[in-house]
């Protein structure tokens, strides 16, 4: 049996069903007046083309609005997020509502030091040779 998913009570069904509007209202403060101050063209388009990969056109989803707040409508589609060099592939999940795009493709890599190349530093200089 399939677990269900509540968004603050409310059944995803039953989110895609809402206005935004209505939607708006069960968000975080910072995430409501996000949305309340209007949508920008950018998340605007975007909103579109989730809007047409909703009703089965082939539209690939890659956007640098990382900005923009999961909404329902984006629920099981992957989109493209870009990192600032790259874009990364991200699968929609209920539990991402409410959050920001942005969140799921992070910007920095982790750090991964390796071992000193030759001359890196004054004591490398007589590290011997294998």
């Amino acid at each position: 049996m399939a677990k269900k998913v509540l968004f603050r009570g409310h059944e995803i069904e039953d989110l895609k069903a809402m206005s935004y509007d209505e939607f708006y209202d069960l968000l975080l403060s910072r995430q409501r007046r996000s949305l309340k101050r209007g949508l920008t063209p950018t998340k605007k388009k975007l909103l579109e083309r989730v809007k047409k990969a909703n009703n089965g056109e082939n539209v690939k989803l890659r956007t640098h609005c990382r900005d923009m707040i999961v909404v329902p409508q984006m629920v099981d589609l992957t989109m493209e997020v870009h990192n600032g060099k790259e874009f990364i592939k991200v699968v929609i999940q209920p539990e991402m509502m409410g959050h920001y795009l942005g969140e799921f493709a992070p910007t920095r890599k982790r750090v991964q030091h390796g071992t000193p190349g030759m001359g890196a530093t004054k004591s490398s200089l007589y590290i011997p040779l294998k």
